[in-house]
């Protein structure tokens, strides 16, 4: 029970015992088993009349904490805050220094929005309280720095050996795009381009990092299928929109991870909808119901949904991600939404308390 961690204090026994109550029976969609579950440590104190509750957990999920703690003011009848250690371990062991889970983003195709979601991706990471990096290992058509606004910008190395990445907004980036000129880089063949992503991966002095988001190029070719094996990928999340065309490719695209024994944590499906400005009218553009389809035959999540809405077009196309600009924006809450299920989805699955597809409630 959840008042084992309790340290004596001010607090009252009574509000232990609510406080108690609440987190034992709180359930959601990171929360399936309860708070109680995974917190390493919970502790709680008073300080100018606000109940102030510490506690360590395994995944980031500062905007989950903000809405818990705004339902259990209101069951307290006083303030209520949350002051939250995030301590990320490691789900695969690798050898690349500073760097604890590298998730991959890949896609069938192209022209599903792979790269726009992978960067708003690690910002809603960010957003939601860890450290994040991005690679760009879209060899022939590196898209991260125009999305970052660093087009043209080069790094540069410290000690002649290993590249700093560059750093917009908190992400630290390295790309090909950085090195090369664009049309460079579209005429390697496949074991160059291969050559030069395992050195941008290995080569590069990351920081200490929580989560390495990789935008894989798209496609389940030998390319895709090289970096897929040569990368200590913890997880993989995969891109899809949801007319059958684009679906076809999204399970090939989870087959060739499954081939290379690497885990898929879901699906996230972009462009599901688009929302009518003046009514709010949701038109299902693209069809209706793929992603949750294909996440249900292959045993895995729906990670998220993503709305067919021009901001997005024209953030990735300015460098200027809403995300960064509004984190608590309409935009920007549904990809914090989708990092927290992200990040939820590689602990349950190293903690092998993995929730059911019926399960991840989305919000």
């Amino acid at each position: 029970m959840l008042s084992n961690f309790f340290s004596k204090n001010e607090v009252s026994a009574d509000s232990q015992k609510a406080i108690n109550a609440f987190l034992d029976a709180y359930r959601s969609d990171i929360f399936p088993q309860g708070i109680q579950v995974i917190a390493q440590s919970l502790t709680m104190r008073m300080a100018k009349k606000i109940i102030q509750i510490k506690m360590v957990l395994p995944f980031p999920c500062d905007g989950h904490l903000h809405d818990i703690a705004e339902q259990l003011s209101e069951v307290m009848q006083q303030p209520v805050n949350f002051e939250v250690e995030y301590n990320i371990k490691a789900v695969r062991q690798h050898n690349i220094k500073g760097i604890k889970n590298i998730i991959a983003v890949a896609s069938g195709k192209g022209g599903v929005g792979k790269s726009t979601t992978a960067v708003n991706l690690a910002y809603g990471l960010i957003a939601e309280g860890c450290n994040v990096g991005i690679l760009d290992a879209d060899i022939y058509g590196p898209s991260v720095p125009t999305m970052l606004g660093l087009k043209g910008a080069k790094p540069s190395s410290n000690d002649g050996k290993l590249i700093t990445p560059l750093e917009a907004n908190g992400l630290s980036a390295m790309s090909i795009g950085f090195l090369v000129d664009d049309a460079d880089a579209t005429v390697w063949r496949g074991p160059m381009a291969s050559r030069a992503f395992s050195q941008l991966l290995n080569e590069t002095d990351w920081p200490e990092l929580d989560y390495l988001i990789i935008d894989m190029p798209p496609g389940t070719g030998d390319i895709q299928l090289t970096l897929a094996q040569q990368v200590p990928v913890a997880g993989a999340v995969v891109i899809t929109t949801p007319q059958d065309i684009a679906l076809i490719d999204a399970i090939k695209g989870m087959a060739m991870f499954e081939q290379v024994k690497l885990p898929v944590l879901g699906i996230i499906e972009n462009m599901s909808y688009h929302q009518c400005e003046n009514c709010g009218h949701h038109s299902h553009l693209f069809g209706e119901g793929g992603g949750t389809r294909i996440a249900k035959d292959a045993n895995t999540q729906l990670l998220g949904q993503l709305p067919l809405d021009i901001r997005i077009r024209e953030d990735a196309d300015s460098g200027s991600l809403a995300i960064n600009e509004n984190s608590t924006g309409e935009v920007a809450l549904l990809y914090r939404t989708i990092a927290r299920n992200v990040a939820a989805q590689l602990y349950y699955q190293l903690d092998m308390r993995s929730p059911t597809t019926a399960e991840l409630v989305l919000k």
